[in-house]
């Protein structure tokens, strides 16, 4: 919301300074993101009048202008502007003005000179040569009833701010100049002067015919017929002002007018040629098949979910969004039907997004207008239009007010102890019935209890805490103390056999990994490839077509943001994420920081592409395999043993995919990306990824004295020839559970796969797998007898369980 400081001004002035107002503004909720001057500054520049214009005789293109700046003479001025004529007001730069820096940043200042042999006293100046516009085709002409030889940025009010404030999405009521007067009438305590305009008397009973045939669209249509209007007249030099300072581009007259009410009340108002429309209008939902081609040139489909306004032959507007092409105004329109209405904020929420495009009657709409007024404003729009475009053959019809299905104002009620509890101020009910009347809302009183009625133009109080919020915005945020929580703090010491995710985001960055966050929301169709999941979390009224569903895995969002970096030129990527997934889980109850139906667990992800190591001398080149992502994921969870095996997964390549077990217990998956994946997401490789559960990355052992053996250590190898469909991690499990099972063995501390063989002297189907054994006694020195006894009872289970045998 952008207005101008002295527009505002003129509906309410508080005695204070436009950095104290934007403070104020700031600290009542309404957040005041720039202030910035209409105009650069510029001096002695003044309003002028050309009386006399000649050719230069040495420049055809140039004329000589003798020009009347209230001095008491007349001033020799070279001119080469194209609409340069006698009669014409503009704006005077005299001798020695500075006007605004150009291109090198350095101010220009005006000096007596000769152009072409002729001198020249000064410079008449276009809107940007004085920064005001970046239009350039011509001099700034200025009314008939300047006065000449008053500063001009006296006359122009160039001495004013502009205000942006962010709005919250609650706070509608302050999208208009009146609504922020409201505001700042409030908390100042300073009367607040309404527009005021005389009702247009009406001159004709003819009436369009409207249907209002959806009233869960349309609460209230109000509109009426006026002819005879000039469609050329000038929009006033005021009312450009005011547009332009508020961010809105002058047009014409009629739909200036309608912009600047808008701005001025809040109410988007719609002006229809009436001689385009056929028939009557009917105000429904829209059609399967229907279309509509926009203001803005678009033509758009509709559906039954969108509002529109027909006539006989078809639509005619987007309700609440934009008017169609086929009735909109021009400069030749004579005759118009004025509609303004009350348009269901939940019947235009949503509906400008799905066309991709934003505009202020949605914006406005879609966050509740006020209902009550619709004939006033009409009526004010009205007498602008006629005292603008009206003539002597301007007739005006009387206002058709369909009021059809308004909203109910319920009392909301407020306890006095519950207010001063939330806020933390004693504050008693004669306070808090002031605050009530300054922001205009109606109440009745009992000892300690207020029952509020909302005002028409207020959508955002609903129940106590909307009350509360607004004592304390009234009272100042700013008054209220700071004080120390009364109930006691107790520091609670984290368990030690927990650490926490700041700790394993730390680690994480340690293998070199860069941390992303990212949406919770996504994609469907990436829930469908990397998720399998056909049912995904769908949200209500998602801010984005691609963001529609809630998350059930961190994979989809880091191939996205691999793919980013691609595009960007950077080959090698290392990328990782914490954050809750959401899953149905008809299990979870409602809790503190549960929702029944939906369990939302933390996950641990990472992406690995390209490159192993960045380039350098002292490694060739090798790009990241599955094993550099499974080594980073043993480290990540060390001490802890991982157990790896083969599984398969929608996001994950068939053969090269396992699932991630602890202590029998499956926490994840890693692997490569999916081939189909990889073309489709146009990957020249495939990244490597894991995603583990966060809790059991959290959970770890605390440490247990163990005796250190004082005895040397003794290494065996030993070859196994198996079947190709024995895995490494089978032969492994059948050591480890011989050596549990078997005290002999029970010197084992460590084994390790250090090779693997197939071809010459093997069958096709047979692998030779070879492991080296590190055995130790605490207690003794090892002998040959007891370590052969261990190295046969390991060969002899694996020849038992697996078929496994040594390798000649």
């Amino acid at each position: 919301m952008q207005f101008s400081e002295s527009w505002l001004r003129t509906l309410v002035d508080p005695k204070m300074t436009s950095d104290e107002l934007s403070h104020l503004l700031t600290m009542s909720g309404l957040e005041v993101e720039e202030v910035e001057p209409v105009a650069p500054p510029f001096s002695n520049v003044v309003v002028a009048k050309v009386v006399e214009v000649a050719k230069h005789p040495n420049a055809d293109r140039l004329n000589v202008c003798q020009v009347d700046a209230g001095t008491g003479t007349l001033l020799n001025i070279v001119c080469g502007a194209p609409n340069v004529r006698p009669g014409l007001k503009v704006a005077c730069a005299m001798a020695g003005a500075k006007l605004p820096p150009g291109e090198d940043g350095k101010p220009f200042e005006i000096k007596v000179g000769k152009l072409r042999g002729v001198e020249s006293q000064g410079m008449l100046c276009s809107a940007r040569e004085l920064k005001l516009s970046e239009e350039g085709s011509g001099l700034l002409e200025l009314s008939d009833d300047a006065p000449i030889g008053q500063n001009f940025r006296d006359y122009y009010q160039l001495n004013d701010l502009k205000f942006t404030i962010k709005l919250t999405p609650n706070k509608a009521d302050c999208l208009s100049i009146l609504g922020v007067a409201r505001e700042v009438s409030a908390l100042t305590g300073t009367p607040l002067k309404a527009p005021t305009y005389q009702t247009v008397e009406v001159t004709t009973q003819e009436k369009l015919p409207v249907k209002v045939s959806a009233p869960d669209l349309c609460g209230r249509f109000s509109g009426r017929v006026i002819r005879g209007l000039n469609a050329r007249a000038e929009t006033p030099e005021w009312m450009k002002r005011r547009l332009e300072r508020s961010g809105q581009r002058p047009i014409s007259a009629l739909v200036d007018i309608s912009n600047y009410v808008m701005l001025e009340l809040g109410r988007p108002s719609h002006v229809f040629d009436l001689d385009k429309i056929h028939g009557g209008l009917d105000v429904r939902w829209g059609q399967q098949g229907e279309s509509l081609k926009l203001l803005n040139g678009n033509t758009v489909d509709v559906d039954s979910w969108v509002g529109v306004i027909a006539d006989e032959q078809g639509i005619e507007s987007l309700a609440g969004i934009m008017g169609g092409d086929s009735t909109a105004v021009s400069l030749d329109t004579r005759n118009i039907y004025l509609e303004a209405a009350f348009w269901w904020p939940q019947a235009i929420q949503g509906r400008a997004r799905r066309y991709n495009f934003s505009t202020d009657a949605a914006h406005r709409f879609e966050r509740g207008v006020d209902f009550a007024t619709t004939v006033d404003h009409l009526e004010r729009i009205t007498a602008l239009i006629v005292e603008i475009c009206g003539g002597q053959d301007t007739v005006v019809g009387p206002v058709d007010d369909h009021v059809v299905n308004l909203p109910q104002r319920k009392p909301v009620l407020m306890r006095t102890a519950r207010a001063v509890k939330v806020i933390g101020v004693p504050l008693s009910d004669v306070q808090i019935a002031d605050i009530f009347t300054r922001l205009g809302l109606s109440f009745t009183q009992e000892p300690g209890v207020f029952s509020v009625t909302p005002p028409s133009y207020r959508f955002d109080i609903e129940i106590e805490e909307d009350l509360i919020e607004e004592v304390a915005r009234v009272y100042g945020f700013e008054n209220i103390p700071a004080l120390p929580p009364v109930a006691a703090n107790t520091m609670r010491i984290a368990p030690e056999n927990t650490r926490s995710l700041f700790a394993i985001r730390r680690r994480l960055a340690d293998f070199d990994y860069q941390e992303v966050v990212n949406f919770s929301f996504v994609d469907e169709a990436w829930e469908a490839d990397f998720a399998g999941n056909a049912n995904p979390i769908k949200l209500l009224n998602p801010i984005a077509s691609q963001m529609s569903v809630m998350r059930t895995s961190l994979v989809a969002s880091l191939v996205a943001n691999v793919r980013y970096n691609l595009n960007r030129k950077l080959n090698r990527v290392r990328l990782f994420e914490i954050g809750a997934v959401f899953l149905r889980d008809e299990s979870v109850q409602d809790g503190p920081l549960s929702v029944a139906g939906y369990a939302q667990p933390k996950r641990v992800a990472a992406i690995t592409y390209g490159p192993a190591v960045d380039e350098q001398w002292g490694q060739a080149h090798r790009n990241v395999d599955y094993f550099d992502v499974k080594a980073d994921l043993e480290a990540l969870f060390a001490p802890k043993a991982l157990l790896f095996v083969k599984t398969e997964h929608p996001a994950l390549h068939p053969g090269r995919c396992a699932k991630v077990l602890l202590d029998g217990q499956e926490i994840g998956v890693i692997g490569e990306l999916h081939p189909r994946w990889q073309q489709k997401y146009d990957l020249p490789l495939a990244p490597v990824v894991f995603e583990v559960d966060a809790q059991a990355l959290q959970a770890r052992d605390i440490p247990v004295y163990q005796e250190i053996s004082k005895f040397p250590a003794v290494t065996r190898d030993i070859a196994l020839v198996v079947k190709q469909s024995v895995s490494a991690q089978d032969l492994m499990d059948a050591f480890v559970a011989e050596r549990q099972e078997n005290a002999a063995c029970a010197i084992m501390q460590a084994i390790v796969l250090f090779d693997e063989y197939r071809g010459k002297g093997l069958e096709s189907d047979e692998k030779s797998l070879a492991f080296r054994f590190t055995l130790q006694d605490t207690q003794t020195t090892l002998q040959d007898e007891k370590v052969d006894a261990a190295m046969a009872a390991f060969i002899a289970s694996v020849e038992k369980k697996l078929g496994a045998r040594l390798r000649a």
